[in-house]
């Protein structure tokens, strides 16, 4: 088992977050936008701003990289490839969205169900994909 080549790590981090920001435009810009803007409106508060899209990217970027990270840990024990890219991506939607939006979207009841479910499906294949993704450029040293 060799050590994680962290340079490859943190490159294929930042591809993994960036095609997950870049599938995530489509899903809850564009097919979920209006939603997102009722269910705003609903709770008294306005779009989101250029400011706060900026922060859910750099976020994608971090959760890149975290998706990586899990790649290059569980590689030795599943080996390289797709299929170990789609176990650390699943991994991560799990940690990142999936649980998050249940408790903090759907248990609150502060976004009704039909967005918590669309846009909980979109991460997953935004995630999944970004990871693939990035697992192609991770190698180890």
């Amino acid at each position: 088992m060799g050590k994680i080549n962290v340079g490859r790590l943190i490159l294929g981090g930042v591809v993994a977050g960036i095609v997950a920001d870049i599938l995530d435009y489509p899903v809850d810009g564009i097919w979920l936008g209006k939603m997102w803007s009722n269910q705003l409106g609903v709770l008294g508060k306005s779009e989101f701003t250029g400011h706060q899209i900026l922060l859910f990217m750099l976020t994608g970027i971090l959760i890149g990289i975290v998706s990586i990270w899990i790649y290059a840990a569980i590689r030795p024990r599943f080996g390289p490839g797709v299929k170990t890219a789609i176990y650390a991506g699943i991994v991560v939607w799990i940690a990142s969205t999936l649980l998050p939006n249940f408790a903090l979207m759907w248990v609150t009841q502060f976004f009704n169900g039909h967005l918590t479910a669309y846009t909980s499906l979109g991460a997953f294949f935004e995630l999944v994909i970004g990871t693939i993704a990035g697992a192609a450029l991770y190698k180890e040293d």
